[in-house]
């Protein structure tokens, strides 16, 4: 059955924070011919390649330039490229650059700071370097922004055991890699790279984690059980850079990179939000049928599944048709769901059972026994992946005549729980709660080609790049 989202609301939503004011156009440019790369943080931090940071001053009154020349500079006659410690640009905006002196992060003290720095202002949303020490000469441009104590040491605890660390050799492509690990039987975000199995430091938190990922190698979105806040926190700075609130828990997470959007579920609110990655502000609630859980999103980001935890249903959300909403018919006690070749894949972990729906004509087309307590899915291409509990096996299905073709047997002894795809990689980690192993797949030879051990339970985990802090 098939119906235009009648009950499904699109409303914009005001973050619970002002918007932080966005580094102007000629400015990124300007930065940008020497250093291309230059992240502009959406709370207008300039964070260079190298994680050199410059604060943004902006001006009480700005001039028009059609390009961006230096005005003054320290030291003089400097050049972008050869970072210094203060820029004035000829429309009066202002670079200060982040200089850590004797381990204490700090800015250029001058004496007699010249009025375009004296009467600017700091975007009043910037999260500013943990510790950072502002002149008193510099104190008018810091405005209303809470600025930390130099004690302040952001959400890291460190590891005492991280002393006696085990080294182990990571598949290539998780060379230089770091795991956030949430366990579920501590608060905590463990921090393990991955050429040893010890967490290095932990990142605390307040509440118990429900869901967590990230996004871009530089901010990990987390939600918590029976709290209404997501914090977004800066892996650079290993701070909370930023509290999203909503009227009702969120619970599951969506990245979609390449429209630079999440996707965050709330089933107690029958909603489902979509923020905004560039501008890490919420811009949509989709109001939904039912309570929304085992969240998915398609390969080609067009559609997002769920199923209704009150009636079994399972719904589609076209995206791609202004937010249709179709009911592809009810099933018991589904695990996951996932879509390949125009057809809906769907297990149930207590029936055992695969089923595949067409998704056009909402025809059942097959029916078959997997091994027992299947958990998991995961499409790579044309094939699906099976994860199944009990068994510790992982079943491979080309879903364009949907046979199974290949059977990974696990050699964990464990409760297998978790596929997490590795970025930018054919691979695959396969996790558990219960054992201290993991399991890397290769999803185009179907073959396992690491077992590497891992010194905590995983319910949920990140992989990202080793992120450098900021200098």
């Amino acid at each position: 059955m098939r119906k235009i989202l009648a009950a499904i609301c699109l409303c914009f939503i005001a973050c619970t924070s002002a918007l932080a004011a966005q580094v102007p156009k000629s400015v990124q440019d300007f930065v940008n011919k020497d250093f291309p790369e230059t992240n502009f943080r959406f709370d207008g931090a300039i964070i260079l390649p190298d994680k050199t940071m410059y604060l943004p001053v902006f001006p009480a009154k700005t001039n028009d330039a059609a390009e961006l020349q230096i005005k003054t500079s320290y030291p003089v006659n400097a050049q972008m490229k050869q970072k210094p410690d203060m820029l004035i640009l000829d429309n009066n905006f202002v670079l200060l650059k982040v200089i850590n002196t004797n381990g204490k992060k700090t800015v250029i003290n001058l004496n007699d700071p010249p009025e375009e720095l004296q009467s600017g202002l700091l975007p009043q949303d910037i999260l500013l370097p943990k510790g950072l020490v502002i002149p008193e000469t510099l104190k008018g441009i810091i405005g209303d922004i809470d600025v930390m104590v130099t004690q302040d040491t952001g959400l890291r605890i460190n590891n005492n055991r991280h002393k006696n660390k085990k080294i182990t050799a990571p598949v290539e492509p998780l060379d230089g890699k770091s795991f956030y690990v949430s366990s579920g039987v501590n608060k905590n975000i463990q921090v393990i790279h991955t050429n040893t199995q010890t967490p290095e430091y932990s990142l605390t938190q307040e509440h118990v984690i429900n869901d967590m990922k990230a996004y871009n190698n530089e901010f990990l979105f987390v939600t918590y059980f029976d709290y209404k806040t997501m914090n977004i926190i800066s892996l650079m700075d290993e701070k909370v850079i930023k509290q999203v609130n909503f009227e009702t828990t969120p619970e599951q997470i969506i990245i979609d990179n390449n429209n630079k959007i999440a996707y965050i579920t709330s089933g107690s609110n029958s909603s489902i939000y979509i923020f905004s990655l560039e501008t890490m502000t919420l811009k949509k609630q989709l109001k939904i049928n039912g309570m929304c859980e085992k969240f998915t999103l398609t390969q080609d980001g067009t559609k997002m599944l769920y199923v209704d935890r009150n009636t079994n249903n399972i719904w589609c959300i076209e995206l791609d048709n202004n937010y249709l909403l179709k009911n592809i018919g009810s099933f018991p006690n589904v695990s996951k769901i996932a879509y390949a070749n125009g057809k809906i894949y769907t297990i149930s972990r207590t029936k055992n059972r695969l089923a595949i729906i067409n998704y056009e004509t909402l025809d059942l087309m097959s029916e078959f026994e997997v091994s027992e307590k299947p958990v998991d899915l995961y499409v790579k291409d044309n094939d699906l992946f099976i994860l199944s509990a009990q068994d510790n096996i992982v079943e491979v299905l080309n879903t364009e005549d949907d046979v199974i073709t290949d059977k990974l047997f696990l050699n964990t002894n464990a409760f297998a729980t978790k596929m997490t795809p590795i970025e930018n990689s054919n691979l695959i980690m396969v996790t558990n709660a219960l054992s201290g192993l993991y399991s890397v797949i290769d999803t185009e030879l179907k073959e396992i080609v690491k077992t590497s051990p891992i010194d905590v339970r995983v319910r949920e985990i990140v992989i990202t790049d080793k992120v450098k802090t900021i200098k």
